[in-house]
C-alpha cells in the first residue's frame, strides 16, 4: 500500500494498481500442473473406453462409459490453459520472435517423436491407409487447415490439437497486446460474444451439414480461437487484482453434473439433444477457467502457497509429463487394439485400461526425461540473432 501524501500537500493523481501497461507477470501455480494430468488422463479415458460409441467394437468399461465419452472435450481445456498460462506469464515488451523460437522448440521434439512411433506402428506395421501429403500436413501440424487429409487425424492422431495450438502460438503477441489495451469488462465481454458466437456455429453446422465435415469444421484453429481467447482474457483479469471468491469443489460438482446430462443425451427425444452437443464446447470452456481460477486464488490468497493436493510432487510430476502422455496414448491403443484386437467390455477391458494407462504413464516419462526437456533446454540455449537476445527477457508465458 502506497504511503498516504502528507496532509499540506496537494492530493497526487491517482493511479490504477496494475495498470494494463505495466503488469507483472504472475507467480508459478503447481496445482495448474497437476491439473492438466488429470485432463489428459480424461482424453485417455475417453479413447479407451468410448471412441465410437456404444455399438462399436472398442473396448470399454461398463461403469465408466458413457461418461467417460466427455474426456474428449479435455482438449477444450487445454486450450483454456494454454491461453491463460501464456498470458499469465507475458511480460510487456517481450521479444515475439524468442518467444516463437521457444515454442518451437517446446512442441516439436516431442511431437516429432511420438509420429515416427505412430507412423511405424500403426501405418507401416498396422497397415493404415494414409498418403505423402497427409503425413507431411500432420509432421508440420498443419492438418486441421485441411478436410480432405487421410485418415481424418492423419499420423498421431491427437496430434491435431497442436496444429491448433500452432494457430494460437501465432496469433499470442498480436492478441495479448490487443487485450492489454481494454477495460476488463471489455474484454470479458468479447470472450463471452465470441463464446456465444462459438456455439450459435456449432448449432448450424449439426444441424446443416454432414457429420464429418462438421466435425472438421468444429476442430478447425478459427473455430476453437474463442476457448483460448477465454484463458487469456481471465489471466489478465488476474493480473489486474481481480480475486474472485471461487473454489474449485462447487466447479467439480457443476462438471459432474453436466457431464451425466451431456453423455445421456442420446436419451432424450428432441432438440435438446441437437442444443447440449452445439454447447458443450463453450460451457466446457467456462467451466475449464473456473477450475484454473479456483487454484490461482487458492494459491495466490493469504500470503501463502496452499495449493492442494494438485501441487503435490507426484502430480507436479506426471503434469510434466501429460504432454508426452498425451502424444503417445492413443498410438498405444491402438497399437494394442491391431495386436489383441478388442476386448470384450467388463472387468477385463478395466485392467487392460489400468494396465495401457500405467504403460503409457512410463513410456510418457521416458519420452520426457529422454528427448522433450532436454531438446528444449538446448533449444532455448541457442537462441538464433533474428529471435533477439535471452539475456535480461522473459518470453510470453516461459
Amino acid at each position: 500500500m502506497p504511503a498516504p501524501a502528507p496532509a499540506s500537500a496537494s492530493p497526487a493523481p491517482t493511479k490504477p494498481a496494475n495498470p494494463p501497461d505495466t503488469l507483472a507477470p504472475g507467480g508459478r501455480v503447481d496445482a495448474l500442473t497437476g491439473l492438466r494430468f488429470l485432463a489428459a488422463l480424461a482424453v485417455f479415458a475417453h479413447h479407451f473406453t468410448g471412441l465410437g460409441g456404444p455399438q462399436s467394437g472398442v473396448a470399454r468399461v461398463p461403469a465408466l462409459f458413457p461418461y467417460t465419452t466427455m474426456g474428449v472435450h479435455g482438449v477444450g481445456f487445454f486450450f483454456v490453459l494454454s491461453g491463460f498460462l501464456l498470458a499469465w506469464g507475458y511480460r510487456p515488451g517481450a521479444s515475439a520472435r524468442l518467444f516463437y523460437w521457444r515454442r518451437a522448440g517446446r512442441i516439436w521434439p516431442a511431437h516429432l517423436a511420438a509420429s515416427l512411433l505412430a507412423l511405424v506402428l500403426l501405418f507401416w506395421w498396422g497397415g493404415r491407409a494414409t498418403d505423402a501429403f497427409s503425413v507431411l500436413s500432420s509432421v508440420l501440424l498443419v492438418q486441421t487447415w485441411f478436410p480432405g487429409v487421410t485418415p481424418t487425424l492423419p499420423g498421431n492422431s491427437v496430434a491435431w490439437t497442436l496444429s491448433v495450438e500452432l494457430f494460437f502460438y501465432a496469433l499470442f503477441p498480436l492478441l495479448v497486446r490487443g487485450a492489454l489495451a481494454l477495460r476488463t469488462r471489455t474484454l470479458l465481454a468479447v470472450c463471452g460474444s465470441s463464446l456465444a458466437v462459438m456455439a450459435a456455429v456449432n448449432l448450424w453446422l449439426l444441424t446443416h451439414l454432414s457429420g464429418a465435415a462438421a466435425e472438421w469444421v468444429m476442430r478447425h484453429p478459427l473455430a476453437r480461437l474463442p476457448e483460448f481467447g477465454l484463458g487469456l482474457a481471465v489471466a489478465l483479469t488476474l493480473r489486474r487484482g481481480s480475486r474472485p471468491a471461487l473454489r474449485a469443489w462447487p466447479v467439480v460438482v457443476v462438471l459432474a453434473a453436466y457431464t451425466v446430462a451431456y453423455t445421456r443425451r442420446a436419451e432424450w427425444a428432441g432438440q435438446g439433444t441437437v442444443v447440449l452437443e452445439a454447447t458443450v464446447r463453450p460451457v466446457v470452456a467456462v467451466l475449464a477457467v473456473g477450475l484454473v481460477v479456483a487454484c490461482v486464488v487458492r494459491a495466490t490468497g493469504g500470503g501463502a502457497r496452499r495449493e492442494g493436493w494438485l501441487a503435490s510432487p507426484v502430480m507436479v510430476r506426471l503434469g510434466l509429463w501429460s504432454y508426452a502422455f498425451y502424444l503417445l496414448h492413443q498410438t498405444l491403443n491402438c497399437a494394442i487394439t491391431d495386436r489383441w484386437g478388442h476386448q470384450p467390455a467388463g472387468g477385463v477391458a478395466l485392467f487392460t485400461m489400468i494396465g495401457t494407462a500405467v504403460a503409457a504413464t512410463a513410456l510418457a516419462g521416458a519420452l520426457y526425461h529422454g528427448v522433450e526437456e532436454p531438446a528444449r533446454r538446448w533449444w532455448a540455449a541457442r537462441p538464433p540473432r533474428w529471435a533477439g537476445s535471452a539475456v535480461g527477457r522473459t518470453v510470453p508465458g516461459a
